[in-house]
């Protein structure tokens, strides 16, 4: 299997620069407005904002010549942004389950296109003690109804990012914010005492997270496709 055969489209010509940069400038734009309008608690502007994140990445993705699962993560990413912005308990559930999808998306992805690299050796105790200690604080503190999906979630999630450090270090500090963005959420869920703008926060790490993925993604990509190895 190759990774040519993942791709959404061939490599980007030089003509599609400019849509890539109007793609990022429109990604900052929607960054922006969603991160100002939850400090000013405008609920409108984030509802807008929000749903336009992963769309915009996976729009400069295709534009690249990206892969399609990598597209397909993202739009998942984007399904569970949407889900999460209602405060209904099922809504939460459904979110978290496209998300997981994402993630799914993701392990096929780094599978396909990581070639021979591994995930460095120490991040197996790191990300496996890290995933038990959290599991263990969070749940007594998690409704009933929720420990399992949660813990199911996390397990899945914390896999995601340790083996986004098989791509190198864009991917792997994708991996690892998208983990600390769903912790957070998860201490809220929790009633943990919260960061002051928990969700600006969220939103931060998570849009960053997602950006990076994507980035060390089509960086293995273009490596692959200059003949040189992926970076371990």
């Amino acid at each position: 299997m190759t990774t040519d055969q993942f791709r959404t489209t061939t490599p980007p010509a030089p003509r599609a620069a400019l849509t890539a940069k109007v793609l990022v400038a429109a990604f900052a734009l929607a960054l922006l407005t969603d991160l100002g309008s939850l400090v000013a608690e405008a609920e409108t502007g984030h509802r807008i904002a929000k749903p336009l994140l992963m769309p915009l990445i996976a729009a400069f993705v295709v534009v690249r010549g990206g892969p399609r699962l990598l597209v397909v993560a993202l739009l998942f990413g984007w399904g569970g942004d949407v889900f999460l912005l209602s405060g209904a308990d099922w809504a939460f559930l459904v979110g978290m389950a496209s998300f997981a999808v994402g993630h799914v998306c993701y392990l096929a992805l780094f599978a396909a296109v990581r070639g021979s690299a591994v995930p460095p050796r120490w991040t197996a105790p790191v990300y496996g003690t890290a995933l038990v200690v959290f599991v263990v604080l969070l749940w007594p503190g998690l409704p009933a109804e929720l420990r399992v999906p949660v813990a199911g979630y996390a397990a899945l999630l914390t896999v995601m990012a340790r083996q986004s450090t098989a791509l190198g270090l864009l991917a792997g500090l994708g991996g690892a914010l998208f983990l600390v963005s769903d912790l957070i959420i998860a201490t809220g869920v929790a009633d943990w005492p919260q960061l002051p703008e928990p969700d600006f926060w969220i939103m931060l790490i998570y849009s960053a997270g997602q950006s990076l993925l994507a980035l060390g993604v089509l960086g293995v990509l273009a490596r692959t496709t200059d003949g040189t190895e992926p970076r371990r």
